[in-house]
């Protein structure tokens, strides 16, 4: 019960009975790490996602000539990497253990094999992957709504 009870405090997992939570339980590995330990760094293959069951992860580019760039911190309760899920596309952004954390991986092909077994739940987490993505859309569009604002006055 007690990783039932993490899951479901992740919004991508809210919707889920306690049997899809169990089978999201199943297909997943806790990882745990501390300091700045380096989860994913950008450019690597994606191999799965992450949901934060405790602690904190910062994302992070590295932007030619300035250096990193802090995205977000993610919190008990986000996810980072499901492009992953999606794409064969190398990562996009690096993830680095905020201090102490826990997390639980879920693997593509895992997550995938998962999907094609079980279309219900297909169909929940595939809705809420496309209002995640489409709310991290938006606000990627007003940064760079913001450094256009900024460049045009130099």
């Amino acid at each position: 019960m007690e990783k039932q009870e993490a899951l479901r405090k992740i919004y991508l997992f809210e919707g889920l009975t306690p049997d899809e939570l169990n089978k999201m339980i199943q297909i997943g590995e806790e990882k745990k790490y501390s300091g700045e330990d380096v989860i994913i760094k950008e450019g690597d293959p994606g191999d799965g996602f992450y949901a934060v069951l405790s602690g904190a992860v910062r994302i992070s580019v590295i932007v030619p000539g300035v250096g990193e760039e802090a995205l977000a911190i993610l919190r008990e309760g986000d996810y980072f990497g499901e492009m992953a899920l999606i794409d064969d596309h190398p990562r996009s952004a690096t993830a680095i253990s905020h201090g102490d954390s826990v997390l639980l991986k879920i693997e593509s092909e895992a997550f995938k094999k998962l999907l094609f077994e079980e279309l219900g739940l297909a169909y929940k987490l595939l809705w809420v992957f496309a209002k995640t993505l489409s709310s991290r859309l938006r606000e990627t569009d007003e940064r760079l709504k913001g450094m256009m604002s900024l460049a045009k006055s130099f």
